[in-house]
């Protein structure tokens, strides 16, 4: 499935296929139209292993230091976390990078999948 996200005032298109998820930046987009199903609705629908990114949360942002891919995300909403626990790992130049906890607290949100391509300053996380 597709679908489009507004992040930090950029649109992206995100793909969900199978438990993995992808990030492009589409550029401006066009108005998203929903229509009514056509046909019956589903009992009920698998969950995906993988889930979408999330909409911003409350609290402090989290920023991607420089631009590059997320190798792993190793939080979710509502984890815990102390100052200096291990994020998100970042792939720039070849080389992994640890993305940190700035401080102690909840995460809020999780705005980034494995795989994704973020940008320098792009926010990630949000910690409260």
């Amino acid at each position: 499935m597709k679908y489009i996200i507004a992040l930090n005032g950029k649109k992206y298109e995100v793909e969900v296929e199978k438990g993995q998820a992808t990030a492009v930046y589409a550029g401006p987009a066009e108005p998203v139209t929903t229509q009514a199903p056509t046909a019956a609705p589903q009992a009920a629908a698998a969950p995906a292993a993988a889930p979408a990114p999330a909409a911003e949360g409350l609290g402090d942002p989290v920023k991607a230091p420089m631009p590059g891919t997320i190798l792993d995300v190793r939080v979710s909403v509502g984890q815990t976390v102390k100052e200096g626990d291990i994020l998100f790992i970042l792939e720039a130049m070849k080389m992994e990078n640890e993305v940190l906890a700035p401080k102690a607290g909840t995460v809020t949100s999780v705005l980034v999948a494995k795989g994704a391509s973020v940008t320098s300053e792009m926010t990630v996380a949000t910690i409260q």
